[in-house]
């Protein structure tokens, strides 16, 4: 592990030390070149978070369009009793993918007296931020950043005080984001961080994305203000700026699709014409009309996502829903090592 210099804020006279493993510009390089050699071309999720691309995906949030973020506060704000007596007091709270720290600052208003919140983001710049803005609204709360693909090995920092419980707290339809057996292995790293605190109390809080018509799911994922297009072509953009490669925007359409058979939203880049780009000395081909598969957000049913869950070792107590049963917060406790 390395761990960058303290950042000072200025306005507070606070510092918060960077637990840092972020991914180096060669992994994104032999990611992407191996994603765009295969066949179809894909792309990893992660890779779309860069600073530009996560402040672009702060804006899809708040699009009429886009109901996921709305639907799930709305959750937090009608169950917040019932939620923060499920988790209970002095709760260490690790969040993977954190993003603008918007929802954890909503939950963290709701919890009784957590002990410490560990934000874990892949955007370096986008975690100091939204670090700081928590930092300053919970004075009284330890806040431990860590800059990390958090589907990566990589260790947590240790509270100044013992815990009563460990939460892991996966909010969002992020999980729907992961393959099947990607998404087990997923849930079973978060029973295996909550287990570390040995507390019985400890758990995992995810938020999942529920089936529903296929016209709002094309909707949420193509929105009439074009700000999912924009989010998905930063991806070529990025790709531009750290890889020096020569990507032309104009030459690719984002599309969003309902893929009836594995109950998932593609997002897709396709070739508006036969073309070829240079990525450093590598020369990837287009073919008119070729996709490149860049994100899928897979939808749920409770049972369904509460038998995935089960094969990664956590059982499901508790879960909530908003009054049209769109989505969906659950709460799992990790079954004994001895039950597993």
């Amino acid at each position: 592990m390395t761990t960058t210099p303290a950042y000072e804020d200025a306005a507070e006279g606070s510092e918060l030390e960077l637990a840092d493993f972020e991914p180096q510009v060669e992994d994104f390089r032999r990611d992407l070149l191996v994603g765009l050699r295969a066949t179809p071309k894909k792309t990893h999720p992660k890779y779309l978070y860069d600073r530009e691309g996560s402040l672009l995906f702060d804006g899809i949030t708040r699009c009429e369009d886009y109901y996921p973020t709305k639907t799930e506060l709305s959750i937090y704000a009608n169950s917040a009793r019932e939620i923060g007596e499920t988790i209970g007091k002095r709760a260490m709270l690790v969040e993977p993918g954190a993003g603008n720290g918007e929802k954890a600052m909503f939950l963290l208003a709701r919890l009784d007296s957590p002990a410490s919140y560990v934000p874990v983001e892949i955007s370096r710049e986008h975690l100091v931020e939204s670090s700081h803005r928590i930092n300053e609204a919970f004075p009284k709360l330890e806040v431990l950043p860590v800059v990390a693909d958090f589907t990566a090995d990589h260790e947590l920092p240790t509270p100044s005080e013992r815990p009563g419980c460990t939460v892991v707290w996966f909010p969002g339809s992020t999980i729907g984001n992961f393959e099947p057996r990607e998404r087990i292995d997923l849930l079973r790293h978060f029973a295996d961080l909550a287990r570390k605190c040995h507390s019985d109390r400890s758990g995992v809080l995810i938020g999942f994305d529920l089936v529903k018509p296929v016209k709002v799911l094309e909707r949420a994922y193509d929105d009439s203000e074009g700000v999912t297009a924009a989010f998905n072509l930063n991806l070529l953009a990025r790709a531009n700026r750290e890889l020096g490669a020569d990507f032309d925007l104009d030459n690719f359409r984002h599309r969003a699709i309902w893929n009836p058979d594995r109950e998932r939203v593609e997002m897709h880049l396709i070739a508006r014409k036969k073309h070829e780009v240079r990525i450093g000395k590598e020369t990837v081909r287009f073919e008119a009309g070729e996709s490149i598969h860049t994100e899928s957000s897979h939808k749920f049913t409770v049972d369904g996502f509460a038998r995935s869950a089960a094969e990664a070792g956590l059982e499901l107590e508790r879960h909530w829903t908003d009054d049209r049963g769109w989505f969906c917060v659950a709460w799992f406790k990790p079954a004994s090592p001895e039950d597993r």
